[in-house]
């Protein structure tokens, strides 16, 4: 659990070394964190379902970002895992 302003504790751990900082299922954090340039991989995945309608991950009007597909898995149910980072030209 994260204690105080969540941008700055991440940005404190990730100066630390050791192992990497794994986030699941919180949108809000993350939209938090990637405002603050704090996330360096998305691990995405894909589920071949379609709900209608749901939260973005990237809210309209926000910044233009390009990310590099860094890796793909596919699942037995038929989930796409695609890993991305930022590429060159954001970092």
């Amino acid at each position: 659990m994260l204690k105080g302003d969540a941008a700055e504790t991440v940005a404190r751990l990730k100066q630390e070394a050791g192992t990497d900082l794994v986030i699941m299922g919180s949108g809000a954090l993350v939209q938090s964190l990637m405002q603050a340039n704090l996330v360096d991989t998305y691990v995405l995945l894909i589920h071949p379902l379609v709900l209608g309608s749901g939260r973005h991950l990237f809210p309209e009007g926000e910044a233009t970002t390009t990310f590099q597909l860094v890796g793909t898995r596919t699942t037995s149910a038929g989930v796409v895992i695609a890993t991305y980072q930022l590429a060159q030209e954001n970092r």
